[in-house]
């Protein structure tokens, strides 16, 4: 999801203040860690069923939550956060008791929990949910009036959890394999969540349910309620597993402009499956759906509300121009069907995961319908929204992400990386790896780093050690002597020792191979030493080198 410009400040300022006093609640333990209460049992599937209630704006409903046993423990939690309220849990047709600790319930299950056995239980709750204040930045449920008479229902909830409005294990490291999606609406709208529209069922009560089936794991926050007066189209695109299904989603009054504007969809999947490979998810088709915020990556369920603009909003992050070529939020959003959808962080404090390698997207897209030049227009771009304050990398095992730095200078890393690979088909493959190595999976960072590092045929764990455990940007430090030009890493990690590509003054083009001691390059008559603009790092000429 897309977290930027609007309050950043404040957000940057908060964290910086709370990082610093090191603050956790037991709350943030229980939200963000894999607690004892949920290692003992595997998610296999979802049946969420939900009537919302535009009149009172409250959520009725249930999910059956499908398991296996993975060790005997007879204490299930469940999350779901207030002011919504567990009403009854059921399993085998008996009723079970509860606590409330938070926004976690402690469920005690009266039947044996074996070891291997596949169980059910299902959870009823009610409640008028968190409103949302600033979507999708600060989530939860909106009620949006369309002007026509009709109320707009929306859900976010990236980071916030999808606790806020559904009961679920709220915790990334686990994805039900499968999921059907129910949301009872009334007659004069209609309901678009995630994967194939299964069927619509006509209740007697003027109201009429439509029934979503996921047919692939889908993380927590990516499931999503949209209820509006929906007009849609479809069409197929030829993609490399065949045909994919796309269907768009709009309000009225913003057809002929959705037309025009959403033909970038299929213009997106080609780039995109040329760099990460085949769009993850062809069972569940791929929709965008217009929504009252800017957007978000909701699985298979893509939601759109950048105003049918080029750009951010109308703006160019980058100030390059290129950032005015295409839609902003079509292509960054669906960027993480690949990083977020398919592969997903275990814990929000690897975020960058998903935002560094989205981001990094933005410019491959640029590169692959403008060509490559102005790809790195894009992301060099990018480089004035960098703050460097805190590390990239969050906190673990209390829901605590990194900086916002994962975006502007995650994509730089990543696109610094790949100067390093220095061979740019050998890079898409690497990107089109991960997708497939692990495709469907939650993986840890560091999981992400040794793949990049064995397959680049190079220890790059002090790059990413730099890049996203440090705030300082490596700095060439050199001088020109008798014997040559004498070069080092300074403002950098221990063991520090990434190559970069230098340009003397007589125009000739060397890769060096600094490390934190003075190394010396037999050069002649050279005194200025310009760094390659590709590589995210600065120069610095001293006057300390002894020649």
């Amino acid at each position: 999801m897309l977290r930027i410009l609007a309050g950043i400040s404040l957000l940057l300022f908060s964290f910086n203040a709370f990082a610093q006093k090191g603050e956790f609640t037991h709350a943030d333990t229980l939200r963000g860690s894999i607690t004892p209460e949920r290692s003992w049992w595997d998610l296999t599937y979802y049946h969420l069923s939900v009537r919302p209630n535009e009149k009172d704006s409250t959520l009725t409903g249930s999910t059956v939550i499908r398991y296996k046993v993975l060790k005997p423990y007879q204490t299930m939690q469940v999350d779901l956060q207030e002011p919504l309220n567990i009403t009854r849990v059921v399993q085998d047709g008996e009723t079970l008791t509860y606590r409330r600790d938070g926004n976690a319930f402690f469920i005690t299950l009266k039947k044996t929990q074996e070891t291997g056995k596949a169980e059910s239980v299902e959870v009823f709750y009610t409640g008028k949910p968190r409103l949302a204040k600033r979507p999708p930045w600060d989530g939860g449920v909106q009620w949006v009036p369309d002007g026509k008479g009709n109320t707009i229902i929306s859900t976010s909830c990236q980071g916030l959890g999808a606790s806020v409005w559904w009961p679920c294990k709220d915790h990334m490291y686990d994805e039900p394999d499968s999921m059907l999606i129910s949301i009872t609406v009334p007659k004069n709208l209609m309901d678009v969540s995630n994967g194939n529209l299964r069927s619509v069922v006509e209740n007697s009560d003027n109201s009429h349910t439509f029934n979503w089936y996921v047919d692939n794991p889908i993380n927590n926050y990516g499931v999503n309620m949209n209820v509006a007066n929906y007009v849609s189209w479809k069409e197929t695109f030829k993609g490399e597993k065949g045909d994919l299904q796309l269907s768009y989603y709009v309000l009225p009054q913003n057809l002929e402009k959705a037309k025009e504007q959403f033909k970038q969809a299929p213009r997106m999947l080609k780039a995109f499956e040329h760099w990460f490979g085949p769009y993850p998810f062809y069972e569940d088709g791929y929709k965008l759906v217009e929504v009252p915020y800017l957007g978000m990556e909701h699985q298979s369920s893509v939601t759109y509300g950048n105003e049918y603009k080029m750009g951010y909003r109308g703006k160019d992050l980058s100030n390059t121009g290129w950032g005015l070529k295409w839609d902003f939020i079509i292509i960054h959003e669906s960027g993480h069907e690949w990083f977020a959808n398919n592969i997903t962080y275990k814990d929000v404090a690897d975020m960058w995961v998903h935002e560094s390698f989205t981001n990094y997207s933005e410019n491959l897209y640029t590169e692959f319908y403008f060509g490559k030049k102005a790809g790195e227009d894009y992301v060099i771009g990018t480089r004035g929204l960098i703050a460097n304050d805190i590390p990239i990398v969050g906190i673990y095992g209390v829901n605590k992400e990194g900086s916002k730095d994962m975006y502007y200078k995650g994509g730089n890393m990543l696109h610094t990386i790949r100067q390093v690979v220095n061979d740019d088909e050998k890079w898409r493959q690497i990107l089109r790896g991960l997708n497939k190595t692990f495709y469907h999976q939650t993986v840890y960072g560091s999981q992400i780093e040794q793949y990049v590092s064995e397959h680049a045929g190079r220890d790059l764990s002090k790059v990413f050690d730099q890049y996203l455990r440090d705030v300082r940007i490596p700095v060439l430090e050199y001088a020109f002597g008798s014997k040559g030009l004498q070069y080092r890493w300074t403002n950098v990690v221990n063991g520090f020792d990434m190559p970069v590509k230098v340009k003397l003054a007589s125009g000739e083009e060397e890769m060096l191979n600094p490390t934190t001691d003075w190394k010396t390059l037999k050069v002649k008559g050279d005194k200025a030493l310009t760094i390659d603009r590709n590589f995210y790092v600065e120069a610095k000429e001293s006057k300390q080198a002894s020649l």
